[in-house]
């Protein structure tokens, strides 16, 4: 993302750097790096990436630490069920998605 001081290597320290982001920005100085990336992961999954992809648009080198944005939808399991339902209908959001005995809707 951004260079470092020596050519074709990479900033290690970023704290200058982000210190000019988020004055940019307007972010606020309580942002974190953190927030920007898991932002960054947020976009990416809502907008159906892979887990594996954005975990190394990320850099990750373990599955598990992407995997800790699958909480990203509200209701995986609704979201999947009207993705699926909209193939098969062609149709706007799909069919209602009736909820199983025990389950919420």
């Amino acid at each position: 993302m951004f260079s470092g001081d020596v050519p074709g290597q990479h900033l290690t320290v970023l704290s200058r750097v982000w210190d000019f982001v988020r004055k940019e920005t307007g972010l606020g100085k309580d942002a974190r790096l953190y927030d920007l990336r898991h932002s960054f992961a947020s976009v990416g999954a809502g907008g159906g990436l892979s887990l594996p992809i954005i975990g190394r648009l990320l850099g990750h080198t373990q599955s598990r630490t992407t995997e800790r944005y699958a909480h990203l939808s509200d209701d995986p399991v609704r979201e999947a069920a009207e993705k699926i339902t909209t193939v098969i209908t062609g149709k706007g959001k799909g069919a209602a998605v009736v909820p199983l005995r025990g389950e919420r809707s």
